[in-house]
């Protein structure tokens, strides 16, 4: 990971000059027409309840171990603690590979930091970059969907042997992580289903199912979720989350000076 993090940053600015191209594909007036639509009440409704049931809306603790596969042949696996509060603040540690521990990520709303041990200031990234395999920043650091996208409701579609809310998420803004989404939600108990994500030049980047619901953290979650590639048949990341655990989590914990400390 700390090779990734550090390719990740020396490309920072290659990258800013293509999300200039990609601005241009998808015009500013389109933006603003998204910022200016309305809200659809019953659509924004279904993905707050999905949210709830992806995550708390209190403090939390949750182990998360990612498997990378190819041609489902296992490589690279990564252990994480997250520890998130209230949608808008997160910290991501790295807990193995040993060679990796000690690497901290900090969100705070949109805005996201690595902290490395060599690196004596953090260096800011995207919520957009890859982090491991098929798994961005935005998917391990942030799953607020209410606050990210605005929702519109699509039509009703059989799935899984259940009927489904398909609902189309569109970014509020450049920041988040993708900029259009697909999302399929039980009808009956809002269970999240699948999720089509998009780039802004509208290519499907990836697939995530959510899968193995149990209880965890007082309420029936997807347990797993298993990303797959869209532009590269047989590459797959499947995030496991176990050990969700509710705790205080003071404000004082999601800022750069306590996690110097860390």
């Amino acid at each position: 990971m700390a090779l990734e993090l550090h390719k990740s940053f020396l490309r920072s600015r290659r990258r800013a000059l293509g999300a200039l191209g990609l601005a241009a594909a998808f015009p500013l007036s389109a933006w603003g027409q998204i910022a200016a639509a309305d809200d659809d009440p019953a659509a924004k409704g279904i993905v707050e309840k999905a949210d709830q049931i992806r995550f708390p809306l209190e403090g939390f603790e949750v182990a998360v171990d990612v498997t990378n596969q190819t041609d489902g042949q296992v490589g690279d696996r990564r252990k994480y603690r997250v520890l998130s509060k209230g949608n808008e603040n997160t910290i991501v540690q790295v807990l193995e590979p040993a060679a990796d521990r000690g690497q901290v990520m900090l969100m705070r709303g949109r805005d996201l930091w690595v902290f490395l041990p060599n690196i004596s200031q953090p260096v800011r990234l995207s919520l957009s970059q890859r982090l491991t395999g098929q798994v961005a920043n935005g998917d391990l650091a942030r799953a607020n969907f209410a606050g990210d996208y605005r929702p519109r409701l699509l039509r009703t579609e059989r799935m899984d042997n259940a009927d489904c809310h398909v609902l189309e998420l569109i970014a509020v803004d450049r920041g988040v992580t993708y900029a259009r989404v697909l999302y399929w939600v039980r009808e009956s108990n809002f269970h999240p289903v699948m999720a089509e994500f998009y780039s802004v030049s509208e290519r499907l980047l990836k697939t995530c199912r959510y899968e193995n619901f149990k209880t965890l953290g007082g309420r029936v979650r997807p347990t797993r979720l298993v990303l797959q590639d869209a532009l590269k048949r047989g590459e797959e990341s499947i995030l496991d989350y176990s050990d969700l655990k509710l705790r205080d989590l003071p404000e004082r914990m999601f800022t750069k000076e306590y996690l110097r400390r860390l």
